[in-house]
């Protein structure tokens, strides 16, 4: 059975997402062991309430340092030992020595199609605006696994998304949820949870039946 620690930053909704995959069986093998979120008043944690998921609140305004911020939401992660951390809305930089402590089990979604508006400075609706601003006719949604980059880690499902004409960047944010993020992040799970991926040679292959 996989164990998960999902951290959020907002509202939770691709993590509601993952809570009725794993409700329906789109995801198997795996549960759910802790929401971990950097804002408090995140109403993902109140959806992790709700399923009866343990949430915690670990803010780096708590903390004098980064440093610090940063030792205790390891220190936090790794007391509900996952075996894969999933980022669904984290808007906190994940530090290096997470990334080294779980190389290859840390999996971010990105709503755009990696490597086109990605890397610094494009998350939440500046991803959209991006998009917008250069006029492209297809976007969409990525899952990766995490590295010391920004957005440079092996992709492991990208699903594309119609620009409309006429699109505002909060429109396109939640035409990208619906039909890209809600389905791909669960689906992504699912390949971890029955082992039907691996990493060779900085890429994700599918491993045959």
């Amino acid at each position: 059975m996989l164990r998960m620690a999902v951290l959020v930053s907002g509202g939770g909704t691709n993590l509601q997402a993952i809570i009725d995959s794993l409700a329906d069986g789109r995801i198997t093998n795996a549960q759910i062991s802790v929401v971990i979120s950097n804002n408090r008043n995140a109403y993902a944690l109140e959806r992790a309430a709700k399923a009866g998921i343990p949430g915690i609140c670990v803010s780096p305004r708590d903390y004098d340092t980064r440093q610090q911020f940063n030792e205790e939401l390891l220190r936090t992660i790794q007391s509900y030992e996952p075996d894969l951390i999933v980022l669904a809305g984290c808007l906190v930089v994940i530090p290096k020595e997470m990334v080294e402590a779980y190389p290859n089990r840390i999996i971010n979604i990105h709503p755009a199609l990696i490597p086109s508006f990605c890397g610094t400075g494009y998350y939440g609706l500046k991803v959209h605006e991006g998009v917008l601003d250069r006029g492209v006719k297809v976007t969409g949604a990525t899952v990766h696994f995490v590295d010391e980059g920004t957005d440079t880690g092996p992709i492991i499902l990208q699903k594309a998304v119609e620009v409309h004409q006429g699109d505002t960047p909060k429109a396109l944010q939640q035409r990208v949820m619906e039909e890209a993020e809600w389905k791909i992040m669960p689906e992504a799970i699912n390949l971890i949870a029955n082992d039907k991926i691996k990493v060779e040679n900085g890429k994700v292959i599918f491993v045959e039946e």
